[in-house]
């Protein structure tokens, strides 16, 4: 939808429990008003989207209730009046108007229920290491790569919290070290949008666009054969009993692909692809990392993220503390292409400048003067 959605239009959503990245997605989008068919913040936790939303200067009503996904199509033409929802001469519903007094309300509420929360992540942290014990400390399931991740560093984009930036800023380490770029889902596109081609597309494929997927066509470019660039590999990831919805539109573009079946997030079975692959270093871009992140992804991404981690934290690295402590390296291509531009700017120089040019051939005509009286 974020990407469909139109400056000036209303964003009509289903997203309980409005999370940080999809709130500063609405916000670059420029909506008009953002209608929630569910609680923007539920009193679980207290997540950060609808704060963002509404210090964004953009109206924010939620709890509508589900049926107006059913009542509102796309380009139906629909006003917000009050707590109410209209479209046309028809009301498709009635929320609750939030402003930051009300947000910040109810996340005061939240805090007090982080107790439960964790008691909560505690039981499901036990219950997947019982379902995914061999995933996580055998690999089992794992599908082969035809990109060798063995003994190589490995950089796993994900989109999310300052993607963009922290990729900016490893632009020095990926122009030298050349990691095997994994984008998880939509972070394929921030991959792309940086300049760079992903290696591997891991995830259930709903939020990736066409463009990222085509870097995954075996009848790719006649200039990329020329290069020896292998198409992208795309990994999908699968509910537990096989269910891949992503699979069929895969199928549909004719582009192969292989499964993970797993009960964590895309971004984990990213992490445990390139560790169980022998990935010497994982870079981590735009991934979760702190207890408030970790909330975002909800109770079973929760434990997901925080044992996967676990099991691959010898190799992990945020990409924040790369940037920092990776310094760039002068390559003897950059300062022969440094000497070599200085050497042609200083002959046209010469060519255009007529003093220099009369120095140039009085020096010339002594030399031919030294050499004839030598000779």
């Amino acid at each position: 939808m974020l990407r469909r959605l139109q400056p000036g239009e209303v964003a009509v959503i289903d997203h309980e429990d409005l999370d940080r990245v999809t709130a500063e997605g609405l916000v670059r989008a420029g909506p008009s008003a953002v209608v929630n068919a569910s609680r923007s913040i539920s009193g679980r936790y207290p997540n950060l989207g609808p704060l963002i939303v509404v210090q964004a200067g953009i109206p924010l009503l939620d709890g509508v209730g589900r049926l107006v996904m059913d009542k509102v199509r796309e380009g139906d033409v629909i006003r917000l009046e009050g707590d109410r929802v209209y479209s046309g001469p028809h009301l498709v519903g009635v929320g609750n108007r939030q402003d930051e007094a009300t947000v910040s309300d109810a996340m005061d509420t939240a805090r007090a229920h982080l107790a439960e929360r964790f008691e909560s992540f505690a039981r499901n942290t036990v219950d997947y290491i019982q379902r995914e014990r061999d995933l996580l400390f055998g690999g089992a399931g794992l599908p082969d790569l035809d990109h060798a991740l063995s003994g190589r560093p490995v950089m796993v984009v994900v989109r999310g919290y300052d993607d963009r930036r922290d990729l900016a800023a490893l632009r020095p380490y990926v122009r030298d070290v050349r990691p095997v770029l994994i984008g998880v889902d939509g972070g394929a596109d921030t991959l792309l949008e940086a300049g760079y081609r992903p290696d591997v597309i891991v995830g259930d494929m709903d939020s990736v666009s066409e463009r990222a997927l085509r870097t995954a066509d075996p009848r790719r470019s006649l200039w990329a054969k020329l290069r020896r660039r292998r198409p992208a590999e795309l990994v999908v990831h699968a509910y537990p009993g096989g269910f891949a919805p992503g699979k069929a539109r895969l199928d549909e573009m004719g582009l192969p692909c292989k499964v993970i079946e797993a009960t964590g997030t895309s971004e984990d079975m990213a992490f445990i692809l390139a560790h169980e692959k022998g990935a010497d270093l994982i870079v981590a871009v735009g991934t979760h990392g702190n207890l408030r992140e970790f909330l975002d992804k909800g109770r079973m991404g929760m434990a997901s993220t925080f044992l996967v981690r676990l099991r691959v934290g010898e190799t992990l690295m945020d990409a924040k503390g790369v940037s920092r402590l990776y310094q760039g390296r002068t390559r003897a291509f950059d300062i022969i292409l440094l000497v070599g531009s200085a050497v042609v700017a200083m002959l046209v120089i010469a060519f255009v400048s007529e003093p220099i040019r009369l120095f140039v051939r009085q020096i010339v005509e002594s030399l031919k003067q030294f050499f004839f009286d030598l000779f």
